[in-house]
């Protein structure tokens, strides 16, 4: 119930946002109504989900340290730089990628910045913030307008308008090459075929390419073929987006709405670790992680009612080494 009116509240403020934006959906495209539609939906399940996902014991106590360090004067009087250090390192460059991999961590940041772009042209215009006028009717002299407002005024045939009309398509070729990476990975690699799943690892992958592809041929066909196939191609193109903005609360893409939440977290550890907050393990004293994010941890183990939360102060290999000795001890005396 909780989790369906936050959906709801969320849905309406963006239909709200949608007609004020717009100016009273004076400057909303009856064309991009599929699209704003989905955009509803999207903002429902994406509230719905991330009510659902933070009631859970364990994420719940994640999101409400992350919450307290994000908004604490206290973090921010000591490490000023920490929080956009985190933004720029955790969500804009994902560092914590390039340690898996130097291939996976450039696939992903061609997926993240094309998706990105894609988004930040797509949804104003869809919503009818973004409008472009020209006083003659065909250009090349145009104006774009945010909320009514004049923004900037520029040449179509310039390198800076040619920019702007063929932003979609610059996010589509860093998307295909990231996207087909990580198609082509798992198609190959064993340890990914052993645990993917196909609606969740492979849909996500091509949902991208389609949209991608489809909306290069777009292009494509306004300009070299004179329109040709372009009706086809536009519903293909809008069918596709469509479909992915319904999926993404529901699938692989909702990660992109959790990452947010885990700078706040990281935020916490940061500055545990600065005020040299180490927790080392209980059998051989190696480091852990911060004292305080193992008490959360153990926290949590509680919380769940496992209880075997003392388990959470050692280390990996101490942990295989008292399994391993609770067996011989415990367990097979037992058949002799």
């Amino acid at each position: 119930m909780r989790a369906t009116a936050a959906g709801t509240i969320v849905s309406v403020l963006l239909i709200l946002a949608i007609v004020f934006g717009s100016r009273l959906l004076k400057d909303f495209d009856a064309a991009l109504l599929p699209y704003a539609v989905a955009t509803v939906f999207l903002a429902f399940g994406v509230a719905y989900r991330y009510t659902v996902w933070v009631s859970a014991p364990g994420a719940r106590r994640l999101f409400e340290q992350g919450r307290r360090s994000l908004f604490s004067a206290e973090n921010f009087r000591r490490a000023p730089v920490a929080l956009p250090k985190m933004i720029a390192t955790y969500l804009g460059f994902q560092k914590f990628l390039g340690a898996r991999s130097h291939a996976r961590w450039a696939a992903h940041q061609l997926i993240f910045w094309g998706c990105i772009l894609a988004a930040l042209i797509t949804f104003p215009l869809t919503w009818g913030w973004f409008t472009f006028t020209s006083n003659t009717g065909s250009g090349p002299g145009y104006e774009m307008r945010i909320w009514g407002l004049e923004v900037i005024g520029f040449d179509a045939l310039g390198f800076f308008g040619w920019g702007m009309f063929h932003g979609l398509d610059l996010a589509a070729v860093l998307v295909i090459p990231g996207a087909s990476y990580f198609l082509w990975r798992r198609m190959k690699d064993r340890g990914a075929i052993t645990g993917q799943r196909f609606a969740y690892d492979l849909v996500p992958l091509i949902a991208l390419i389609v949209i991608s592809v489809t909306g290069l041929l777009l292009t494509f066909s306004s300009i070299f073929l004179n329109g040709g196939g372009y009706e086809f191609l536009a519903i293909l193109h809008m069918v596709s987006v469509v479909l992915t903005l319904i999926y993404i609360p529901f699938g692989k893409f909702f990660h992109i709405v959790q990452r947010p939440a885990a700078v706040g977290m990281q935020l916490f550890k940061y500055t545990a670790r600065q005020d040299e907050q180490i927790f080392t393990c209980r059998r051989c004293a190696l480091p852990i992680d911060t004292a305080p994010y193992v008490e959360n941890l153990r926290g949590t183990m509680r919380d769940l009612k496992l209880d075997f939360d003392q388990w959470a102060e050692y280390c990996p290999r101490c942990k295989r080494v008292l399994r391993g000795t609770a067996y011989l001890t415990q367990v097979k005396k037992g058949y002799k």
